[in-house]
Order: C-alpha cells, then structure tokens, then sequence
C-alpha cells in the first residue's frame, strides 16, 4: 500500500501553463486597454492636449453628477495619468498584484459610475476613451468584461505570488 504524498514545504507547485498564459494575456491586455484610454484622454483631435485635456476630461466626469467640483477637476487632472501609471505597471508586470488589485478597484469604481448613468437615463459620454463614445448597454457590458479579466488577473498574480513565496 503506497503511503499518500504529503507537498513538503516550500515545494508549492508554479502556476500551470494555461493560467500563466491567461495572466500574461490579461494583464498585457488591460494594460494595453488603461494606456489607450490615457491616450485618448491626452491625445485628441490630432494633437496633445497635455495643457488642457483636463477640461475636456472634467466636462465628462462632472455630467456623472458624482463628485463635487473640487473632486472633478482633481480627477480629470490625475486619472488620465494614473491610468497610464497602472497600465505601464501592468504591461511590465512591477508589482504586479497590487497593479492588477488597483485596476480592479478603479474598473468596479467606472463600472459603478456607468451603471447609475445608465438607469438615471444620462444621455452623456462616457469618458472611457475620450469625450466621443456615448454611453450605452455596450458600455456596460465592456467594463463588466474588464472587471471579470481584471479581477481574474489580480486573483492569478495573488496565487503565482504565495506560490513563489512558498518556493523560496
């Protein structure tokens, strides 16, 4: 009778291939998706806007009917950078759970926005992407879907993290 294996400490198995995978292509996709939307939020009708985007920007956030004015102008003026910030982190995987818990942190906090929007009947923009996109079921659907892979990736970095602490 063969005795049952007991894991020995600090033999954790390394997360398989498909779910290394999984957290390579997640975390490079919503990095990619954070560093658009930086992007577009700077960049728009053909020229940076590096002294004013924040106006623009503002005008998106404030039509939420969230925030206080002082509370707007702050978030246009930082998000658009801080979503650079996390999307870069991301991409290049620095400290990359607490990158990915942030993220899923800020997408809940969108999708929050979006939803309330939506069942009040705001005809406004989004600001995802810039001022131009409407918003719209699609766009509920969208962030849902960055929530779901965002907090999948944060999950994996989470396990390959104790995985590889268990190792050392």
């Amino acid at each position: 009778m063969m005795a049952a294996s007991i894991p020995i400490e600090g033999s954790a198995p390394r997360l398989g291939f498909l779910p290394r995978a999984f957290l390579l292509l997640g975390r490079l996709v919503l990095g990619g998706v954070f560093i658009f939307a930086a992007y577009a939020k700077l960049h728009f009708d053909g020229q940076w806007h590096l002294h004013d985007y924040y106006f623009f920007f503002a005008m998106s956030i404030d039509s939420y009917h969230l925030l206080p004015l002082w509370a707007v102008e702050l978030a246009a003026r930082v998000l658009p950078w801080f979503e650079m910030l996390l999307g870069l982190m991301l991409v290049l995987g620095l400290w990359l759970r607490w990158a990915a818990a942030v993220t899923s942190a800020l997408i809940a906090v969108f999708c929050f926005a979006i939803v309330r929007a939506y069942l009040l009947h705001l005809e406004i923009s989004c600001g995802c992407f810039g001022n131009n996109e409407r918003l719209t079921g699609w766009t509920i659907v969208r962030d849902g879907c960055f929530l779901a892979l965002s907090l999948a990736v944060t999950w994996l970095a989470f396990i390959a993290h104790r995985r590889a602490a268990r190792r050392s």
